[in-house]
């Protein structure tokens, strides 16, 4: 490029996008239906009503193209969004590559991350229900806190299990999101009868979001008035965060930039889809065709080592099954530090999407490598980044190489989903040497997919 592209690329309130862009609309094959558990056949939406607000049970099965964003919700993202789109240069240099390296950074609002964008609507469609507490799961904490925020800014009580080695590891978080009013319990818990089962059985169990999904649907399926809230893999959570790829094709749009690499960390799917948006829509109607990379952990390597097909998505067999990559709801990875990306299964939209070919590449990353690449990324750039987006970042330095090689000048574009100011208990173990690569073996995952062989009535 000839000309001078500002550090960052901002975008007005006013710029900002009124609408969810909902890639389920230009999909050439739909995701295969849940299925209710009690019967095998498809889940039909009054199946979710008792989980989840109607409105977005309705979220869930839509297929309409744009959804409007509610005004109440757009005057709280108006407090954080839009968030900015980076040029590093100093990374850049660092490498000598000549590929141009932009970051979506999600980071710089309490939460630390892109979960704000989700949880924001979910507690406003339960508070205009009438819906009276919700209860919910998180990993790393980031979706935690996020929800104890929105609770907090409208008025609701909020119940959350933490997977238990975040909890032990992140104390923080668990302060942060009691300073917004949230009830927070170390998963699995004794205040659920899964909890108890599974406590009875392993006492030393670390926890997984399996898990910690399980514990949130059981207390909210058996308390009045009360809904459950999901801060990834689900249709409606990738629907809103949308709003994070239709604003980083207007951020470089506006600096004439186009990405030919759009990268972003997965374990759930709630980041990756919600910058692979406007993009894949433009490779799904062929305007386009960047090349997408999902980036997971070794250590729960479900796009590049899971099967697709039907499971559960929790640990506990309460939710609808869903037709996913994914290692069985039964695996429990081991406990590094990138909580959040600690999910047996991927979203059923990016799974199809990775099945049909339109998600390109799928890469298991070590958390030692994920951390030198942090590292590298805070000295040069100045943001710490969370465990979970340092999967991209390795990603899209492993990508800026292969361009230098080759001397091709590429476009790059990742997902810097949050920063690292809750997670130093994971650089200080980086800095003593004590972090490990963890990787299950063949055995581990074939007994885990042993028991996928369902057979819904379809």
């Amino acid at each position: 490029m000839s000309k001078k592209v500002p550090n960052r690329i901002l975008l007005t309130e006013e710029q900002m996008p009124k609408q969810w862009y909902n890639v389920r609309a230009d999909m050439p094959t739909q995701h295969a239906p849940y299925i209710n558990p009690r019967t095998m056949k498809p889940a039909a939406p009054e199946d979710l009503t008792p989980v989840f607000a109607e409105e977005l049970c309705k979220q869930e099965v839509s297929l309409e193209r744009y959804i409007d964003i509610p005004e109440e919700v757009l005057e709280y993202y108006k407090l954080y969004r839009p968030s900015p789109v980076i040029r590093a240069y100093q990374l850049e240099r660092l490498l000598d590559t000549p590929a141009r390296i932009y970051y979506k950074y999600e980071g710089s609002n309490t939460s630390g991350s892109h979960k704000l964008n989700s949880a924001v609507p979910q507690v406003y469609y339960n508070k205009k229900q009438g819906i009276a507490r919700i209860t919910t799961e998180t990993g790393a904490g980031q979706w935690g806190t996020a929800l104890a925020m929105a609770c907090a800014y409208f008025d609701m009580p909020l119940r959350v299990y933490m997977v238990k080695v975040s909890y032990q590891q992140k104390p923080y978080r668990k302060d942060i999101m009691e300073t917004y009013g949230a009830n927070v319990f170390a998963s699995p818990s004794d205040t659920t009868e899964i909890g108890r089962a599974i406590l009875a059985k392993d006492p030393g169990n670390t926890g997984s979001l399996g898990t910690a999904i399980s514990e949130a649907i059981e207390m909210a399926v058996s308390t009045p008035n009360t809904r459950y809230s999901l801060g990834s893999v689900l249709n409606q959570v990738l629907l809103h965060q949308s709003i994070i790829g239709m604003e980083s094709k207007a951020q470089l749009e506006a600096v004439d930039e186009y990405p030919d690499y759009v990268i972003g960390s997965a374990g759930g799917g709630s980041n990756l889809g919600g910058l692979m948006s406007s993009f894949m829509q433009d490779r799904l109607t062929g305007k386009a065709k960047p090349y997408f990379i999902a980036v997971e952990p070794s250590a729960c390597p479900s796009f590049t080592r899971g099967k697709f097909t039907y499971d559960f998505c929790d640990v506990g067999h309460i939710t609808p099954l869903a037709k996913m990559y994914t290692l069985g709801s039964s695996f429990i990875p081991t406990s590094i530090h990138a909580g959040g990306l600690r999910y047996h299964g991927m979203s059923p939209v990016l799974s199809q999407l990775y099945h049909d070919g339109f998600l390109d590449e799928a890469r298991a990353v070590g958390q030692k490598e994920v951390f030198d690449a942090a590292v590298l990324f805070a000295k040069h750039e100045a943001i710490l980044p969370a465990p979970e987006s340092a999967h991209a970042i390795k990603a899209a330095i492993d990508v800026a190489l292969e361009c230098k090689e080759r001397g091709e000048a590429k476009t790059i574009l990742f997902g810097l989903t949050g920063n690292g100011n809750f997670d130093l208990a994971a650089y200080a173990d980086y800095n003593a040497g004590k972090l490990e690569n963890y990787a299950p073996t063949d055995e581990d995952i074939a007994k885990s997919v042993a028991d996928l062989n369902f057979e819904p009535q379809l």
